[in-house]
């Protein structure tokens, strides 16, 4: 199959959009705090720069088993984009990484909750473009929120580590590399498929 772009979905206030570089000027204004970071590392990034981000994650993985999946989340009765969420898709391993960020001005209305919970669903359905029957995140322990999102979404921490974030699962436990094919760029950064700081989502 080839590397695609993956389906959008919605939830109830939100619609995530397959990411495209002309969400980057709007996306770098919702970005556009240092506090997001805190978690991550990195810093706010210019349109410049994540239109070259996006142009590189939307080609997709070099790796015909892996897709980068990324999706904008639009406020529906803003009409404006107030995050994004993110997976990457293994496809032998059938396992999904996940991650998802809200911009401060909409944090603390449950935007991340309803993202997490959505993106879920929306990988692990039959009408996702793969068959997903595991997914993971990497949590900072000290981010409370973003542990509070994991667990709405189902997932439950494991007693793996990487980076100094723990591994929370949901779905068969598998002996594998855990972490390996990952998104350019995603690394101490605020598009890898972390999350990076934020609310109590």
């Amino acid at each position: 199959m080839t590397n695609q772009e993956p389906a959008p979905f919605s939830t109830e206030r939100l619609d995530a959009l397959p990411l495209r570089v002309a969400h980057a000027d709007e996306m770098a204004a919702v970005l556009d705090d240092p506090a997001l970071y805190t978690y991550t590392g990195g810093a706010p990034e210019s349109g410049d720069g994540l239109r070259a981000r996006y142009a590189r994650q939307a080609a997709g993985s070099p790796d015909p088993g892996v897709r980068w999946w990324n999706w904008v989340l639009r406020v529906r009765d803003e009409d404006r984009s107030a995050g994004y969420v993110q997976a990457t898709v293994r496809v032998r391993d059938a396992e999904a990484e996940i991650a998802w960020v809200v911009g401060t001005p909409w944090q603390g209305c449950g935007y991340a909750k309803e993202a997490a919970v959505g993106l879920v669903s929306h990988l692990t359905r039959a009408v996702a473009e793969e068959d997903v029957r595991t997914v993971v995140a990497h949590i900072h322990p000290d981010h409370a929120a973003s542990a509070a999102v994991a667990a709405a979404a189902g997932l439950a921490p494991t007693a793996e580590w990487h980076d100094g974030e723990r591994r929370w699962e949901r779905g068969p436990d598998r002996n594998r590399d855990r972490n390996r094919d990952r998104n350019p760029d995603r690394d101490r950064n605020p598009d890898r498929n972390r999350e990076p700081g934020g609310e109590a989502r």
